[in-house]
């Protein structure tokens, strides 16, 4: 791919001179999208809970306090018309701001916020009613309905009102997993973000600095430049290096820590999940030997990605979990790992040991994944954990996470 010119991550705003996202057409693609997969379904409709997927088919999202509070729904049957239940007055905003929606179809919802409002109140009781009626409306009624995640009480009243209820959630993940022109360029505008995050990381990275305030620093940052959400920020040095704890706490950097931090926040909805690993001042050789280690790992997966490649492929490349002192590849899980991004943080493909030897699932242009390697240093307590963003193409991978790590940083060289 040499020569090639680089995926484009245009400012953020719209201008008259560039063209950059266009987002009505991002939105058609969503829909179109959603409504194929319904049409290749046995579904008269999808009831979608899953806040990704209901901001995939109807173009609305609320802030996460909300939105993942099992209150927000949304039903999509084959009028192509959603139909979308949200907390309150959101519904009203969207009949205001959000004109590519039935305005009627912008109703206020209430289902008990994961059960604060227990479900023999009957706000769940009347909602299935509604729903019903609605599905009845479209000659619906009989046909199964798809849902992708459910609370417990909803699905015992879905089916005591006689719907019946089958899975939508392996539908609607078939349906994201390729990716559109718009899509790509807000994963590569956000990955753009933390490219310049780094930066500041490594300006910042010396003895006496805690890993939480690395962490607040990372966050305003992106929410500086227009991050929606900073969803987590794991900041991990010296001696919690190794096993990997997968978060942050307040410990203070020492001279000759190994580091390492993943970004992930969203701009416009689509995710990134970026790690980085540097040295505090020096490194000593089992540290640089385990980042070489993790570099090849990840060098060699890229170098396979392609079209008509499966999954299984890329994950046989990876070292087995017991050859870097894990029990079995349970154990193991995410260290070696590759994940679809878009609009969810784990999107298709899932690329392991664990699943994909025995179900392989091939790569296809459009898709947009991270792949992650982690090597333990020989110390026994030092590691090196890197993650590459990347886009699959008829030519091949294109990289969109560009801050420097062919080779370990050592941040604030003594």
């Amino acid at each position: 791919m040499s020569g090639a010119r680089p995926l484009r991550a245009p400012g953020h705003g719209g201008v008259d001179f560039e063209a950059r996202v266009d987002f009505d057409r991002l939105r058609r693609y969503r829909l179109e999208r959603s409504l194929a997969a319904l049409d290749a379904s046995d579904c008269g409709a999808f009831l979608l809970f899953d806040f990704y997927n209901i901001r995939y088919t109807t173009q609305t999202w609320i802030g996460g306090a909300l939105g993942d509070k099992m209150t927000r729904y949304a039903l999509l049957t084959r009028s192509g018309e959603p139909v979308l239940w949200d907390f309150g007055s959101a519904a009203r905003h969207h009949q205001l701001y959000c004109p590519w929606l039935v305005p009627e179809n912008c109703k206020a919802g209430m289902l008990g916020l994961r059960g604060a409002i227990a479900p023999d109140v009957g706000l769940m009781t009347s909602a299935v009613r509604e729903i019903k009626q609605l599905l009845a409306d479209q000659g619906l009624d009989g046909q199964p309905v798809g849902v992708d995640i459910i609370e417990l009480p909803f699905l015992a009243e879905m089916q005591r009102q006689g719907l019946t209820v089958v899975d939508a959630q392996q539908l609607m993940l078939d349906a994201r997993q390729i990716k559109s022109a718009d899509e790509i360029m807000l994963l590569t505008q956000a990955a753009a973000m933390v490219d310049g995050v780094y930066t500041d990381i490594v300006a910042a990275l010396k003895p006496g600095v805690r890993e939480n305030e690395i962490v607040a620093l990372a966050s305003k940052r992106l929410y500086d430049m227009g991050s929606e959400q900073v969803e987590a920020i794991n900041a991990v040095s010296g001696e919690r290096c190794n096993p990997h704890p997968h978060n942050f706490s307040d410990r203070i950097i020492r001279p000759g820590d190994q580091a390492f931090f993943d970004i992930i926040q969203s701009y416009n909805g689509y995710r990134t999940c970026y790690y980085r690993t540097f040295s505090v001042g020096s490194a000593t050789t089992s540290q640089r030997d385990a980042y070489t280690k993790a570099r090849e790992w990840m060098d060699v997966a890229i170098q396979a990605v392609k079209p008509g490649v499966g999954t299984d492929d890329i994950a046989r490349l990876w070292p087995a979990a017991t050859d870097f002192g894990f029990a079995d590849e349970m154990a193991a899980f995410g260290l070696q790992f590759g994940h679809g991004l878009g609009l969810g943080l784990h999107e298709r493909p899932i690329i392991s040991r664990l699943n994909s030897l025995e179900h392989p699932v091939e790569i296809q242009p459009g898709m947009v994944f991270a792949l992650e390697t982690y090597c333990p240093a020989s110390d026994g307590f030092s590691a090196a954990r890197i993650e590459e963003e990347v886009v699959v193409t008829e030519d091949g991978p294109r990289i969109l996470t560009l801050f420097p790590a062919q080779d370990l940083v050592i941040a604030n060289p003594y």
